[in-house]
């Protein structure tokens, strides 16, 4: 199993403590103190995203996506570091925010800005638990399951996006499944949504379809577990056609 954020995290707090540490030898005390500071949330992150403990709720994010001030305040170091790590790496790779992968659905990454969301309004599902929703994007509903990146949605949490999002669609409103990048969370539950609606016949297919789409994605095997899990529980009633 992998351990991918926990351990990407608590390398930073590694050395955000040694930064700490060598300020303090230095004599910079005043300075030293917010680095202890950010080692110290980096740490609690990244045991909170083990695969273990797996607890996005830490970060505190609301239903309607937004986060409230205790968690602003105190996140800070790991929240603001996430989003703009998050837009520079969007930036630099040049990958298209999202992708079509059928009528009316699509996956991709966050939306922080309007050009950034598919046309049509279209319902959001939001994979995260670390990035904001932008309340002025239109839209015809909103839903967030807050998942670690790296990690999976439970197959219960898949269940329920999927049969919120199957509901949208019978009303022929468009479908945006969202992570940070459009790679993993997102890609994971847009799979169950085209077996759910008939598009395709088992999660891996439509692995497939999706990668046809959008290249540069990469589920791990948390994602594959999760699917296979709710593959064979899955309540989804969405007829095939």
């Amino acid at each position: 199993m992998g351990f991918g954020l926990s351990v990407l995290i608590g390398l930073k707090a590694t050395v955000l403590f040694l930064v700490f540490a060598y300020l303090k030898v230095l004599g910079f005390k005043l300075l030293s103190l917010p680095v202890l500071y950010a080692s110290l949330i980096s740490m609690l992150v990244s045991i909170a995203s083990h695969p273990y403990i797996n607890l996005p709720i830490l970060l505190g994010k609301n239903p309607d996506g937004t986060f409230p001030i205790w968690s602003l305040i105190m996140f800070s170091p790991y929240l603001y570091f996430v989003r703009g790590f998050s837009a520079l790496r969007r930036f630099s790779s040049g990958e298209a925010p999202y992708s079509q992968i059928s009528e009316g659905l699509y996956v991709g990454g966050w939306p922080c800005s309007p050009e950034k969301l598919p046309p049509g309004n279209p319902a959001i599902i939001d994979c995260t638990c670390e990035l904001p929703r932008n309340l002025e994007l239109p839209g015809h509903g909103y839903l967030c399951i807050p998942t670690w990146d790296t990690r999976s949605p439970q197959p219960s949490e898949m269940e329920s996006a999927i049969q919120w999002a199957c509901r949208k669609r019978a009303q022929k409103i468009p479908i945006f499944i969202h992570c940070a990048y459009g790679h993993g969370r997102s890609v994971a539950v847009m799979c169950a949504l085209l077996v759910a609606l008939g598009v395709a016949d088992d999660w891996k297919n439509a692995g497939k379809l999706i990668k046809e789409k959008r290249p540069h994605i990469n589920m791990n095997a948390l994602h594959r577990k999760a699917l296979d899990e709710w593959s064979m529980h899955k309540l989804s009633t969405a007829k095939k056609g």
